[in-house]
């Protein structure tokens, strides 16, 4: 019984810091160990094919250049798009994808943009206007913006976000897609001298996105959101795009890595090409409003707060019943004194 009362105890105490905001603690990501390494849907050095309009296991599109150092998406030049895209699906269930970059520039503060986006989608090899890739899409996009599109923003760039799709959504760049964001974080990755890089982990439905852009050689917390589901059979990719402003947005390496993750049996029955990418939230991404750090506080209609508004309507009504019943009474005793 005491053990029973123990765990109803901190399953409590774990909705409460849920519904009161609390941030997620960290992940272990993985150390990178070789072994479960999965070179084919990995991109490193040396680029095989480097120089030509081909490469094994990877298509790459539009002003992307592939040199012996790097993969160059765009160069720092106006009105820039390209991609590189992996061949072979990936049916792992369990993931974690580690991504070397560098973006860089002669733009000054807030003169150079758009960004970098990384997509594990259903669709590949098609051209877009989101970072220079498809709208609409299928699957799980995590955005590096470094240009603030809406002047009434908050947010500090470059700013890292999440959004995951089912082919019905579109992406508002006027708002810096702010409407579709699952989460996100501030992060100062732009012009470093040292290397930067990123991590997103998808296991049993929890999204995880971590950055080392400090030199620290430690992993920091970005993004971090249960209830997500994706498909098995999509393909990684990534993809830059420029305007008016410019920078050069390069891949050095993409490594990912098979998690070895226990499920339960009834998961050995599911479909896992057939899952719609949905992600199930206490509230909806449009609930989201911007907080001067650059994240997110909950919208006014979620958790408790739907409760007590329910509540304070319904005593509201009865109130106004009794008050009205009372006036009534009144008005019936005052007409019987003229007759």
């Amino acid at each position: 019984m005491a053990a029973a009362a123990g765990a109803g105890a901190r399953l409590w105490a774990a909705a409460v810091l849920l519904l009161a905001g609390a941030g997620p603690a960290p992940a272990e990501l993985t150390d990178g160990n070789s072994e479960h390494l999965k070179r084919e849907h990995s991109l490193m050095k040396p680029y095989q094919g480097a120089g030509s309009a081909a490469m094994p296991l990877w298509d790459f599109q539009g002003s992307t250049m592939v040199t012996s150092q790097y993969v160059r998406l765009t160069p720092d030049e106006r009105s820039r798009e390209g991609s590189i895209w992996n061949r072979v699906p990936c049916f792992l269930k369990d993931w974690e994808l580690h991504v070397h970059f560098k973006i860089h520039g002669a733009g000054k503060k807030n003169l150079h943009g758009d960004g970098l986006a990384l997509w594990y989608t259903q669709e590949r090899l098609v051209p877009g206007p989101v970072f220079g890739s498809k709208d609409n899409f299928h699957g799980l996009a995590i955005f590096l913006d470094t240009y603030p599109n809406d002047e009434a923003t908050e947010r500090v760039f470059p700013y890292i976000s999440a959004m995951v799709n089912n082919g019905s959504l579109t992406y508002d760049h006027s708002k810096d897609g702010r409407w579709t964001e699952l989460a996100g974080c501030t992060a100062d990755l732009r012009n470093q001298n040292h290397d930067t890089f990123l991590a997103i982990r998808y296991s049993r439905g929890r999204l995880t996105v971590m950055t080392d852009v400090e030199d620290k050689n430690e992993w920091k917390n970005c993004i971090d959101i249960a209830g997500v589901q994706l498909p098995t059979g999509y393909f990684f990719g990534a993809s830059a795009g420029t305007g008016d402003l410019s920078d050069n947005h390069d891949i050095i390496s993409m490594k990912l890595f098979q998690l070895m993750v226990e499920h339960p049996l009834e998961d050995e029955t599911v479909d896992w090409t057939k899952i719609e990418p949905s992600v199930s939230l206490l509230k909806s991404p449009k609930d989201n409003v911007d907080d001067p750090t650059g994240n997110f506080r909950s919208g006014p209609l979620t958790g408790w707060k739907v409760f007590l508004l329910l509540l304070c309507a319904l005593l509201g009504i009865i109130v106004c019943a009794v008050v009205g019943a009372v006036v009534f009474q009144k008005r019936q005793e005052r007409n019987k004194r003229f007759y």
